[in-house]
């Protein structure tokens, strides 16, 4: 497959000593067995199809969404007021899981299409462990990644979202993490099993019987919630295979710290190589994602709820979670908000920080994502349109 009229970043433009714009030129590029094969000089009359001079950028990455338990492709619904905290949402959950389970299949896989229209290639899907559910909504989530498999990519978090303990989940995660999933979740072990190092004990172990990742949702934001993060850096120091597959998805808490102990935890987070995946939070609550990157944690982000009894503000754009991130720290300039841009693919940017081309490169995996925009800080400030999705070579949206 060949395009050509391919936009692509070159270089910065530089005015006393600051970056002003972005240099970019039109390309050819050629795929072959799912990679990059070429890249050339453009050729605007070659019989190849043409990219109309659209922005051609790594394609996104949503790192934390529930592919498994979502109203969407079904009748619109809002949210109910919230009775009893987390505790009150697992009791309507428990009644209400039943009825998505019936064709949540098919409503997996309409998501997963809103999600391509939006540039998003691959995705990190937790999906409910429970004795409500038991193992049906992952078999159920599996059969609509089957489904769509030669399109997009996933990888599972076995999730408890009913707490190991408060409701017995352990027979069903132990069952599960011998099925085709990639990480332990876990859920507020304080709050919701009323133990801090009785559950993690639990998540660290399985995941190391089982080679599994750690992925856990952590949205206590007072002294439990600082304990876990610390037990959880603790117990992977102590078990290296787990160092950089493990993740705190939400991490409310280290909003509410001062800023030296931030700086503390974002440094001992680095060390033991555990990630934070932030849906980006706004209000009263604003993460310190760039003293992560000042550590060089690994950040990364996700819609969670797109339309379901959690949240119905998902948009399914991991771009729009990236521009919202530049607003709230004042990325505004050209090299900001280009930096910006990491958080949708995952760390792979088109230049690096001294403006050298770095991506595309041949036999570069061809994920890619044509994108109305004269440059990557445009499409992070303006959200631009995603005009087309390529997944390992084959154009799918």
């Amino acid at each position: 497959m060949k395009f050509k009229n391919v936009k692509l970043e070159t270089g910065f433009e530089y005015e006393e000593g600051e970056v002003i714009a972005t240099k970019t030129g039109l390309f050819c590029i050629e795929l072959e067995n799912g990679k990059i094969s070429k890249i050339s000089a453009n050729e605007p009359n070659s019989n190849a199809i043409d990219a109309k001079s659209y922005l051609m950028l790594p394609a996104f990455k949503d790192m934390h969404i529930h592919l498994d338990k979502t109203f969407y492709g079904d009748k619109w619904q809002a949210v109910r007021k919230r009775k009893g905290g987390v505790k009150g949402m697992i009791a309507l959950e428990q009644q209400i899981l039943p009825e998505i389970l019936k064709n949540s299949t098919e409503k997996a896989e309409k998501l997963i299409e809103l999600l391509q229209s939006k540039g998003t290639y691959f995705a990190r899907s937790h999906v409910t462990i429970d004795p409500t559910a038991k193992l049906d909504a992952l078999k159920n989530l599996q059969k609509a990644i089957d489904n769509k498999k030669n399109s997009f990519g996933t990888e599972l978090v076995a999730f408890p979202q009913h707490g190991v303990y408060y409701t017995d989940s352990v027979p069903y995660l132990q069952e599960a993490a011998k099925m085709d999933i990639d990480f332990i979740g876990g859920v507020d072990p304080f709050s919701i099993d009323g133990a801090i190092e009785k559950t993690m004990d639990f998540t660290v172990q399985l995941a190391i019987d089982n080679k599994k990742g750690i992925d856990i949702h952590l949205h206590e934001s007072g002294e439990s919630g600082l304990k876990t993060i610390e037990y959880l850096i603790d117990k992977v120091n102590e078990n290296p295979a787990l160092k950089g597959k493990t993740y705190v998805s939400h991490a409310f808490v280290l909003g509410k710290l001062e800023k030296p102990k931030q700086e503390e935890i974002a440094e001992k987070l680095a060390n033991a190589k555990v990630g934070i995946v932030s849906t980006i939070p706004f209000g009263g609550l604003i993460m310190p994602i760039p003293t992560l990157y000042k550590y060089n944690v690994e950040v990364m982000t996700g819609n969670d709820s797109i339309v379901d009894h959690w949240n119905t503000f998902g948009s399914g754009s991991v771009l729009q979670k990236t521009n919202l991130m530049a607003q709230l720290y004042g990325y505004s300039t050209e090299f900001l908000l280009s930096r910006a841009l990491k958080l949708a693919t995952v760390n792979v940017l088109p230049l690096d920080d001294n403006g050298k081309q770095q991506w595309p490169k041949v036999n570069d995996q061809a994920n890619l994502v044509f994108v109305d925009a004269s440059c990557s800080a445009e499409a992070v400030s303006r959200i631009s349109d995603v005009k087309s999705l390529v997944y390992n070579g084959n154009i799918v949206y």
